[in-house]
């Protein structure tokens, strides 16, 4: 393999142009119009506009992507994640155009990005799942009948898909029909499949993936796994690993769990697992993901792997270098995504250039950006400007470290959520790891009224400072008065 196309953009294209160049592979980035200036085009070897900034007429369009890769004679292609990643179509036509796709097969992607077949591989595999459908739902009736065995609320999921779009919490029956009825559109206009099915909704669960690696001549291990359960929207902010809310008993059954998983649909590369852990220790298959995550570098600072090596070897044929035994968890990593927004409204876009940008440097620190000073935030994408992770021999210590640099990251011109961030860490709950997917829903008041009391105070101290300034100009003697009685006087003298 001497040359990787990169099919997606930022951060992530950035990451895996760093190994291919440690490991003398050459790469070709595809990009749309609106980053053409992107950090991104300028480090990859070769470089091809595809199209407009919408992600539609650029980075989703497979034939583009294709004709980019024969045109710069690709050997591979690395999708990332988001964009085109989970696309079993995409994997196919890569397949079919004769280069390697460093991902899964078409297969392994259609049944685990398919949400009813991905449980009935759960269930051929004896991995525990939450109560519900085993297929698909459209009879209002039935929903209603299978809502009430297992028990409100419930949670109206998409069967293809993900990143919270097409799903709806129902607490009682009267909202049943309205809510599997919005659950189906938004499914339709964002996967174009409007299928739905029902599980037990668990109200205040923790998130827990198992980040798994699987080579082409069968050998599966998992590389621990992740706290997730900082969210919001289910979409994730903080990630962490490993996960102190699990035992270590625990921690073997979920990760064993995940390769049963990763065997039922004969999955090679990198992918990761999720499952929810109630009060009790019990964890539920959710779904899995056949890509790598955002959250990657954590697992990459507690093992010493370097996952998107490991994936470009897997997609050539390599055997994995090592075996489970082999691999130890070495201290702890926390996550914060950065991203353009604004966390006092609502978390908005804030779009803009970067007048100030400025990363924290330091032993165990480490930022993945897609951005550098003086660049403009556009507005057709994902938000998230970086990844900033740090990593200590502790979880207190690396609760602190995360802290300090956050105060070290400067970024100006824009709104970020690096004050949100900082909320979190110094939040009871995250310290002593209470936390669950409702932490954000939960204290986002908190947030907001303690930002209130700091403006207010902010607010005081200048107006208290103009009253002194005022003050002090009224008793301040006037230096650029006329001097010129004091001449005349001294001319007289002489």
């Amino acid at each position: 393999m001497k040359k990787i196309l990169i099919a997606n953009r930022g951060e992530i294209a950035r990451r895996i142009i760093r190994t291919a160049n440690k490991m003398g592979i050459l790469t070709v980035a595809v990009y749309s119009e609106a980053d053409r200036e992107a950090l991104f085009v300028q480090e990859a070897n070769e470089a091809i506009c595809i199209g407009p900034a919408p992600s539609k007429e650029s980075y989703l369009d497979i034939n583009k992507i294709i004709a980019a890769a024969k045109k710069t004679n690709a050997d591979a292609i690395h999708p990332g994640y988001g964009f085109l990643s989970e696309r079993a179509n995409f994997s196919q036509a890569v397949f079919d155009a004769g280069m390697e796709f460093i991902g899964p097969s078409a297969t392994s992607i259609h049944l685990m990005g398919d949400k009813i077949e991905a449980k009935k591989c759960a269930r051929a595999m004896d991995v525990p799942m939450l109560g519900g459908t085993k297929e698909s739902v459209t009879d209002i009736n039935v929903c209603k009948q299978i809502a009430k065995e297992i028990g409100y609320p419930i949670l109206i999921k998409a069967a293809a898909g993900g990143g919270g779009k097409g799903m709806r919490i129902v607490y009682d029956e009267a909202a049943m029909e309205e809510n599997i009825a919005l659950a189906s559109n938004e499914a339709l206009s964002s996967f174009g499949d409007g299928a739905v099915f029902i599980e037990k909704f668990l109200t205040a669960p923790k998130h827990i993936e198992v980040q798994i690696i699987a080579d082409k001549h069968g050998n599966v291990c998992y590389l621990f796994e992740r706290e997730c359960s900082i969210q919001r929207r289910h979409q994730k902010i903080i990630e962490e690993a490993p996960s102190v809310s699990i035992t270590s008993e625990v921690r073997k059954q979920i990760g064993e769990a995940a390769v049963r998983m990763a065997l039922s649909c004969n999955y090679h590369g990198a992918g990761t697992v999720e499952f929810l852990l109630d009060d009790q220790q019990k964890f539920y298959f959710l779904e899995m993901n056949t890509r790598i995550q955002v959250e990657h570098p954590v697992t990459e600072f507690i093992t010493g792997l370097d996952l998107v090596e490991l994936q470009i070897r897997i997609s050539r044929g390599e055997k994995l270098p090592f075996k489970q035994e082999d691999l130890t968890i070495n201290g702890h990593a926390i996550e914060l995504r950065v991203n353009a927004e604004d966390p006092y409204e609502d978390f908005t876009p804030s779009v803009g250039v970067l007048t100030k940008y400025k990363i924290p440097v330091g032993d165990g620190i480490r930022v993945d950006d897609a951005y550098c000073e003086g660049q403009e935030i556009p507005i057709y994408y994902d938000p998230m400007i970086g990844k900033l992770i740090v990593h200590a021999k502790t979880r207190i210590e690396a609760i602190q470290k995360l802290k300090s640099a956050i105060k070290n990251f400067t970024i100006e011109g824009i709104q970020t959520s690096l004050v949100y961030g900082e909320f979190i860490l110094r939040h009871p709950e995250f310290i002593n790891a209470s936390m669950t997917t409702k932490f954000s829903e939960n204290t986002m008041q908190e947030f907001l009224t303690e930002n209130s009391f700091a403006k207010e105070e902010e607010l005081a101290c200048i107006i208290g400072l103009e009253v002194y300034l005022q003050e002090l100009n009224k008793l301040k003697p006037n230096t650029n008065s006329d001097q010129s009685w004091y001449q005349n006087r001294k001319s007289l003298r002489s």
